[in-house]
């Protein structure tokens, strides 16, 4: 049976994409006044479902008319149930003004967020983001370490450092990137001093609603998720080997990730051959970005002679 909203197989497909058009504005409008939550019936969400994976006829002519872009466009993301995901267009980016301030509640937010106080694993101080909202490379890592709980920014440590050669390595300088983390807490651990762990499994889903907001503000052109921890929270690969699943772009909700090796690991294994791995990553967001290159940057950390 076909659904009664699925334009392409309805007697009146300009009424049918109106339709569509009048839920997505009442959505909107949810959002709009802070519902985070949408209760469906399961034949609203098997008639929604079908439109979302239903496709035109090979040959068909999609008469989809225009329809009117709310003026004020919100993020509300977690709380959309999964199965409607791919149903939405990405919002309209917003200004830097307006990222900027949205931003600043979000850092408010994650700062008090419930699901993740009610843990009692992770430590007491919250190190959000750094970086250009408007950035169209965005790095994502796990959890901030003892210097990031210190100076209350993320990756100004040892593996910071190394971050930020490889972001002038590019060619960009880190105010022109936007770095965060999936964990804004540092995992606590018994008589903890400088030593850090990564964050487990309820750590990671009871933070995800924060990153997932952050991308979808910065929308950023390219994701790096250095780490697996990065790839497992964004992605949702569970035990993910970063040697397995680098060198390729990856989907999270329409934006391309990379999956490469966090800078920690190239502190503990700095030969020449690993830092040429994580640099082959970063030269395919390059090229995806359309950065510019040169004989030299192509060369970095390759054997001599080659």
């Amino acid at each position: 049976m076909e659904s009664p909203l699925d334009p392409f197989s309805a007697p009146n497909p300009q009424a049918a994409w109106r339709a569509l058009g009048l839920l997505r504005d009442y959505f909107q409008a949810k959002a709009d006044r802070g519902d985070e939550r949408v209760a469906l019936t399961p034949r609203a969400l098997t008639e929604l479902r079908a439109v979302v994976m239903r496709k035109p006829a090979r040959g068909a002519v999609e008469s989809r008319p225009p329809v009117a872009t709310a003026q004020k466009q919100v993020v509300v993301q977690a709380p959309v149930p999964v199965e409607l995901a791919p149903a939405f267009v990405r919002p309209a980016a917003l200004p830097e003004t307006e990222r900027v301030a949205r931003l600043s509640v979000l850092r408010e937010a994650a700062a008090k967020h419930p699901p993740v106080r009610a843990l009692g694993t992770l430590r007491e101080t919250m190190v959000f983001a750094v970086g250009n909202p408007m950035a169209e490379i965005m790095f994502v890592g796990e959890a901030p370490g003892a210097e990031e709980e210190v100076k209350g920014e993320p990756f100004v440590g040892p593996a910071g450092q190394l971050l930020n050669k490889m972001i002038v390595g590019m060619g960009l300088e880190r105010s022109q990137v936007y770095i965060s983390n999936i964990c804004k807490f540092r995992p606590g651990m018994p008589g903890q001093d400088s030593n850090n762990r990564r964050p487990n499994a309820s750590e990671i889903a009871a933070s995800l609603t924060f990153i997932e907001q952050e991308i979808q503000l910065v929308q950023p052109k390219v994701i790096i998720a250095l780490g697996a921890t990065a790839a497992e929270g964004l992605l949702g690969m569970p035990n993910v080997m970063v040697g397995r699943v680098r060198a390729k772009f990856h989907d999270y909700q329409g934006y391309p990730v990379m999956v490469t090796y966090h800078p920690s690991y190239l502190l503990h294994n700095p030969s020449t051959s690993e830092k040429r791995k994580v640099w082959e990553d970063l030269l395919k967001a390059m090229e995806r970005l359309e950065l510019p290159i040169s004989e030299k940057q192509r060369g970095f950390y390759l054997p001599k002679g080659q």
